[in-house]
Parts: structure tokens; C-alpha cells; sequence
């Protein structure tokens, strides 16, 4: 398998990755303002170098999520530049959140299904 996930899902009506990954940016981002856990104001730009994982050590999940994942992964979509071959962020995210909490619940469904998208066993989307 490439590391470039750009084929037309052949079992989703020809969506393309790409269509479908920008379709989960945007719900994401939609449920973090929805929820409330979108930031107004950037974190210094110290935070936004991070090289912790997740940047952990200088962020909360939700503005990781807000201020790094999100910008990233739409820059690779408008620069039509490889997407990962690989994405395991749903686990930290069920680390992060309360379990019971409908809210949290949606952000983790929605993560999952970024991370199977991007996964190369992620089956036909692939």
C-alpha cells in the first residue's frame, strides 16, 4: 500500500479519501465549538513547538487537537501532499475524556474514524 492516501473509495460512491478526511476536519472542529472547547485566543508559540507527543507537556488534548492536528492535516488537503499511511489518535483521546460524557463521546467517534480512514488495515478505504 502508498503512503498516500488519495484513491477513490471504491465502495463509498467514489468519495475519495481526501473528500472524506476534510468531512471529519470539519465535523471535529464543528464539535469542539459546539462543546465549547474551542480556544479564541492561540497558545505562544513555544506551545505550538512542542515535541512531546500530543504536546502534552504544554497543551491541553482539545487545544492539541484545535492548534496542531487540525491546521496540519488541512494544510496536507489544500497542498495535496501525502496524507499518513497510519493515525492512532482515538486512544489517547479515550485517555483524555470522561467516559460517559455524550460529548466526549462524539469527539472520540469522530477521531476513530480518522484514525481507520488513515490506517493502512483501515479496510476499503484504503
Amino acid at each position: 500500500m502508498s503512503a498516500c492516501k488519495d484513491n477513490p473509495n471504491d465502495g463509498n460512491d467514489g468519495v475519495s479519501v481526501r473528500d472524506r478526511l476534510g468531512e471529519l476536519l470539519g465535523a471535529l472542529e464543528t464539535e469542539l465549538r459546539a462543546q465549547g472547547r474551542w480556544d479564541k485566543q492561540t497558545p505562544p508559540a513555544e506551545a505550538l513547538a512542542s515535541t512531546q507527543p500530543f504536546a502534552i507537556d504544554v497543551l491541553s488534548f482539545d487545544q492539541w487537537l484545535q492548534w496542531i492536528l487540525l491546521p496540519r492535516m488541512n494544510e496536507l488537503l489544500v497542498l495535496q501532499l501525502p496524507l499518513p499511511s497510519n493515525s492512532a489518535i482515538a486512544p489517547m483521546a479515550e485517555e483524555v475524556y470522561e467516559s460517559g460524557d455524550p460529548g466526549a463521546a462524539r469527539i472520540i467517534m469522530i477521531i476513530a474514524d480518522i484514525d481507520l480512514l488513515l490506517s493502512e488495515d483501515g479496510g476499503r478505504l484504503n
